[in-house]
């Protein structure tokens, strides 16, 4: 089933929420400082192409809570706002709730990806 509900993701708005991971990751590995947090977006970039089927754990440190800070400031607003809408236009159907559950999850997870953990 996870194969089937990650096909019709991309279809409908995972593909673009992909790509805003990845768009955000090329930003930060410009600067020799922000390639640590790239790396990261590229790793969740690929949870957000395939979500179904996999779970997120928080945890973390200090080390994770500073970097949450910097990126809440300088990307993760923006990345939280446009899955968060692309789940609330999902949701507008009873076919799109699961669609719209897994938006949620990553906009939650785009306020504070560091120290988080995909299962």
């Amino acid at each position: 089933m996870s194969i089937l509900g990650n096909i019709l993701w991309l279809i409908f708005g995972g593909f673009l929420s992909g790509l805003g991971w990845l768009v955000a990751g090329l930003l930060w590995c410009i600067t020799i400082v922000g390639i640590p947090v790239g790396v990261q977006c590229f790793k969740l970039a690929g949870l957000s192409f395939c979500p179904f089927g996999k779970e997120v754990v928080h945890g973390g440190g200090a080390g994770s809570f500073l970097l949450n800070v910097l990126w809440f400031i300088f990307s993760g607003l923006e990345l939280a706002i446009c899955n968060f809408v692309f789940g609330l236009l999902c949701c507008i159907t009873i076919v799109g709730i699961p669609f719209g559950k897994q938006f949620f999850k990553i906009a939650g997870l785009s306020l504070a990806p560091f120290g988080a953990e995909v299962h």
